[in-house]
């Protein structure tokens, strides 16, 4: 593990998965193993059919320009409280 870096492991009841994240200026790295990330969002349904739909969606909606960039996940909240 790299100086500075913390490990986290998130269980759930079949699949575990253990994250390593680094923090570097204003920038988190975070590190995971991609066998163990499938099998972990398997089991939080990640590939069920209304998910991989609504990719798709999403997909549609980046490449027609219908995106905003925020600094901050903090300003989804403020934009709904607006809308």
């Amino acid at each position: 593990m790299r100086k500075g870096a913390r490990c986290i492991n998130i269980a759930s009841a079949m699949s575990s998965l253990t994250l390593t994240i680094t923090k570097r200026n204003q920038k988190v790295l975070i590190e995971m193993d991609a066998d163990r990330f499938e099998k972990l969002a398997a089991d939080f349904g990640f590939f069920s059919k209304d998910f991989l739909k609504s990719l798709e969606r999403a997909e549609k909606d980046v490449k027609a320009g219908r995106i905003r960039k925020i600094q901050s996940l903090r300003e989804l909240r403020q934009g709904q409280a607006h809308s």
